[in-house]
């Protein structure tokens, strides 16, 4: 069955970085479209970036555009997002998701 594991969360300061990952299993990676979405406490699902399977298209929010980076390892099944410059309205809950599917998501907090 399909299986997305997010991880690479955690607590950092304003204008600090973070690399999410996302290690996918069940499904044909290197042909599938990928998207992350992240959930801020108490406000619903927010889509924030795209990547088609070959890796040369992608998209972002207006929210994290020129900030987030999106990319992937077809050859380790495996998602990124590299977040750079991070603000406290980033605080979320940070899922990949294909298709219908997500995983558990992982937590990024940004406070000083």
């Amino acid at each position: 069955q399909i299986q997305l594991v997010e991880s690479g969360g955690g607590l950092v300061q304003p204008g600090g970085s973070l690399r999410l990952s996302c290690a996918a299993s069940g499904f044909t990676f290197s042909t599938s479209e990928l998207n992350w979405v992240r959930q801020a406490p108490g406000k619903g699902l927010e889509w924030i970036s795209f990547i088609d399977g070959g890796g040369r298209s992608t998209a972002y929010s207006d929210s994290v555009k020129g900030r987030f980076t999106i990319s992937r390892d077809n050859a380790m099944n495996t998602l990124y997002l590299e977040m750079n410059n991070l603000k406290p309205e980033d605080t979320a809950v940070y899922y990949c998701t294909v298709g219908a599917y997500r995983g558990d998501g992982t937590q990024v907090t940004v406070s000083s």
